[in-house]
């Protein structure tokens, strides 16, 4: 079922169609199967793409999950809404980009990642936006390709240019993992290397990161003051 912002549905190009055609679901899979594991409460999904998460999503939901989902790429999106027409899950699927995003504070229990990061332009801005749409307590769990090491890393920024211009505005070589690790906002609950992927587009790292509880400020006041 879908609850979707259409107002700027386009025929698909080509990218979307080939992102589709991927073998997902047995190499992905399993990955995608860790991200949606236990979920409940009010979810978002940032960056969408052509709807990957949907029917992971849709095999765990029960009445207490509320699917949201970003996807800013209008072909991208006419793709993610046919997934979410075919769902049994309720899919708010809205056009918005993860540096600005278009809910309250404290709104979601759990912000999915899945191979996004990567193609965010304000990476650092982003991240910021999930932190504070991240209840205290609630989890950023991901799944994205890093920047790999020695002569790889430098193919890597040798060809991310071109890669860029061909997959969407993809980064290869982005340090996605380490800049999540050291964002104040977040602990690191669980990072490990999925063994899947092809070069360029690896070495691909999951996790879980649970988002800090604020400083007391009433607190912080009182010291300030004693």
């Amino acid at each position: 079922m879908a609850d979707c912002d259409r107002r700027h549905a386009t025929d698909s190009d080509l990218f979307a169609a080939l992102y589709d055609r991927l073998p997902d679901r047995f190499v992905i899979g399993p990955h995608r199967e860790y991200l949606v594991a236990d979920l409940s409460g009010p979810v978002l999904d940032l960056g969408a793409g052509t709807g990957a998460m949907i029917p992971y999503v849709d095999d765990v939901a029960d009445g207490g999950l509320e699917y949201h989902a970003i996807e800013p790429d209008p072909k991208m999106r006419r793709r993610a809404t046919r997934k979410a027409e075919a769902a049994d899950v309720q899919v708010h699927l809205r056009d918005a980009r993860g540096e600005s995003l278009p809910y309250a504070d404290n709104s979601f229990d759990t912000v999915l990642s899945s191979l996004v990061f990567c193609t965010i332009p304000g990476f650092n801005a982003a991240l910021d936006e999930v932190a504070r749409v991240l209840r205290p307590g609630g989890e950023l769990r991901f799944l994205e390709h890093v920047r790999n090491d020695g002569w790889r890393a430098r193919a890597q920024d040798a060809l991310t240019p071109l890669w860029s211009r061909a997959a969407g505005g993809c980064q290869l070589n982005r340090e996605t993992v380490a800049r999540f690790v050291d964002h104040d906002a977040f602990e690191v609950l669980d990072v490990e290397r999925a063994n899947v992927g092809v070069f360029p587009a690896t070495p691909i790292v999951r996790g879980r990161l649970r988002r800090r509880q604020p400083p007391d400020r009433s607190l912080l006041s009182s010291l300030m003051r004693d």
